[in-house]
């Protein structure tokens, strides 16, 4: 049965300016796409119900809060789907845990994991190995420098936006920011409902709507909140999200490659590490087909640079969340 749902350009629109900034008023989005406000506000409210809103986070940079961030690669071996699904779970309770991913290609599942401190780090991944060792066939970790996180150009079904498609840069280093224990809840729900009212948030930590409000511009201008954006699921439009790790023969042409790629109005994100993949970006496309002719155009344009391309498919989030779970 095909689950594609039909949306026209309107919804598209409204679509990217809730990924744009999802906490805009309906008056805002309604100026922007030529509509008004109860239109604005059916259409959002259709989109939930179907299912192609799934919900809206915000996009914290945790490295501003002194965290870093590893990335750990799993194989599985022997292992019966009850005991997969474990192990998934195992991780997805993990407070630590920022995303957790079934993928389809070179390896079973993707774990992103925020580490402030490396020795519990090593103590965490100790006790995981005596548990569910004798599983993994193999398993590798990477350290995250960076990602790049590109505007949804593809909603629009237009070519016009190439100049400015970076939305924002999370990047490991710099000044880390002290905040108090009321912004952290505060992060804690935005985290999870971008658009949560001010009223809402005001009467769940006893202050004005005027002082979340104060707190919220500080974290912006501090760097902590980088944007507030809205969860699609692209399987009802007919696209899949698909990752690409790019192995480069010739890293002095990083530069040149991640120019060329912020242009494909498909690119959701661009990440660099140390380990693993030198590059690995993640696009929304319509099929693998797709994802060949991209595959192939990278080759073509830079063949003394790429050395290796391998493709991942991200077949099911388990987890994903912006924000070390408070306990």
């Amino acid at each position: 049965m095909d689950d594609t749902t039909k949306i026209d350009l309107k919804d598209r629109k409204i679509l990217y300016e809730l990924d744009l900034n999802a906490r805009q008023s309906l008056n805002e989005i309604g100026k922007k796409v030529g509509l008004n406000k109860d239109s604005v506000a059916y259409r959002i409210k259709r989109m939930e119900d179907e299912g192609i809103i799934k919900n809206y986070w915000t996009a914290i940079n945790t490295f501003k809060l002194g965290y870093n961030v590893f990335r750990v690669y799993i194989n599985f071996q022997l292992v019966s789907s009850d005991k997969k699904n474990e192990i998934i779970q195992y991780f997805v309770k993990y407070k630590n845990s920022w995303a957790v991913v079934s993928v389809k290609g070179e390896i079973d599942l993707d774990v992103i994991i925020w580490v402030n401190d490396i020795y519990e780090f090593y103590q965490f991944w100790e006790k995981t190995i005596e548990l569910y060792g004798d599983y993994f066939q193999n398993s590798a970790i990477s350290i995250l420098v960076y990602v790049n996180s590109y505007k949804k150009s593809f909603l629009l079904l237009e070519a016009n936006e190439k100049s400015d498609r970076l939305l924002y840069q999370t990047k490991c280093g710099g000044k880390t920011v002290d905040i108090d224990e009321i912004d952290y809840k505060l992060l804690n729900e935005l985290a999870v409902n971008a658009r949560a009212p001010l009223i809402e948030l005001a009467e769940k930590f006893g202050c004005s709507p005027q002082t979340i409000n104060y707190r919220i511009n500080n974290l912006i201008k501090n760097g902590v909140i980088q944007a507030f954006r809205v969860d699609i699921d692209v399987s009802k439009l007919g696209l899949e999200k698909f990752v690409l790790n790019l192995y480069l023969k010739n890293p002095k042409q990083k530069k040149t490659l991640i120019n060329y790629l912020k242009d494909l109005s498909n690119l959701e994100y661009i990440d660099l590490s140390i380990g693993w993949a030198d590059m690995q970006i993640e696009l929304i496309l319509e099929n693998v087909n797709s994802l060949t002719k991209i595959m192939d155009q990278i080759a073509s344009k830079f063949p003394d640079t790429i050395k290796k391309q391998n493709l991942m498919i991200a077949e099911k989030y388990h987890k994903e969340r912006w924000l070390p779970e408070m306990y």
